[in-house]
């Protein structure tokens, strides 16, 4: 039910299906919808597990929240996580107004440099790497996208004629257009043709839908199962969808191509903390090497500021082989 207060949910739900009857009222990710679930049970056993959160408030959080920094040793980013998700159960679904002076112990920001990978390493690794991960792992590392931004790949994403891949929805919500590599064009129209065809196979069996966002699914009701809507890498199986109880083909999961690329990297014997995102940083740091200017990759990687993006100008390779010897004025 929605007043001028904003949605409410049905009282005579437990608490926990409140707060998923919220999130998806308004449209949040599944997989925020499951980490701002864990966050809240995580305070509500925090006090003991009896105690209601409607009957704690701004005090409680705080306190809630500098455990987690001073014994919990969470980073700054997952502190935040956690008090957007209090915030959300106290503001959507209690509609509690909460203090505007919570300030509790802040993790400390650590402030690294990226892990990056030389152009021989980015080699080693995809030798021993194959089939659907090397392909991932490629796309990954040429385009600069995000492991979830190339798992939710749709097909009308990629645009073969102008040589782009457009991303929806990637982090913060911004959309934005990166290249596709000459010489993963062809490869990547053989690979949409099988999964178009697995497709169709899907629709003669009665099934064929994809997941929607709520907005699109009700605008478009039909797109869903239009080949243009599906996934570039489709899972093997169909699976329930747990929220809609729909029988459906969704992504692969993001664990296959981390594992893959955590084997690849012990086998190629590479001394780094090494991940899909380095790949990432991996691209961002080398098309600085090769002379990109910084605002396009900035466009490129999605980074709302520029910043961001100059932190690989402190990992990229600089020559010092053409600075001056200041020893050969000197004639002592």
């Amino acid at each position: 039910m929605e007043n001028k207060n904003g949605f409410r949910p049905n009282p005579q739900l437990k608490l926990m299906d409140q707060v998923k009857e919220v999130l998806r009222y308004y449209h949040y990710a599944y997989r925020t919808e499951e980490t701002y679930c864990q966050w809240i049970l995580r305070y509500i056993r925090f006090y003991g597990g009896k105690t209601h959160p409607r009957d704690l408030g701004s005090e409680q959080i705080e306190r809630f929240l500098s455990h987690l920094a001073v014994h919990g040793k969470v980073a700054a980013s997952t502190q935040r996580q956690a008090l957007n998700a209090l915030v959300f159960l106290y503001r959507k679904v209690l509609h509690i107004q909460l203090s505007d002076s919570i300030t509790p112990i802040r993790s400390k920001r650590q402030k690294r440099p990226p892990v990056v990978l030389t152009g021989d390493e980015v080699q080693r690794l995809f030798v021993q790497m194959n089939g659907k991960h090397l392909f991932m792992a490629k796309l990954i590392y040429s385009t600069g996208l995000r492991l979830m931004e190339c798992i939710r790949l749709r097909i009308q994403d990629v645009d073969f004629g102008q040589k782009k891949i457009y991303v929806r929805g990637g982090k913060g919500g911004r959309d934005r257009v990166t290249v596709l590599p000459p010489n993963l064009t062809e490869h990547l129209q053989q690979h949409i043709v099988r999964v178009t065809a697995l497709h169709h196979q899907d629709l003669q069996e009665g099934f064929g839908e994809v997941y929607l966002p709520n907005a699109l699914a009700k605008k478009y009701p039909n797109a869903a199962r239009e080949s243009g809507w599906q996934y570039v890498f489709p899972s093997q199986k169909r699976s329930i969808d747990p929220r809609s109880g729909v029988e459906r083909r969704h992504h692969v999961m993001e664990s296959g191509l981390q594992k893959a690329v955590k084997r690849a990297v012990a086998k190629a014997r590479i001394q780094k903390r090494v991940s899909c995102h380095t790949l990432r940083h991996s691209f961002a740091t080398h098309m600085l090497e090769k002379g990109v200017n910084i605002r396009i990759l900035q466009e490129l990687l999605g980074h709302s500021d520029v910043k961001t993006t100059k932190i690989y100008t402190h990992v990229m390779d600089k020559s010092t082989d053409s600075l001056p010897n200041l020893l050969d004025s000197l004639t002592c």
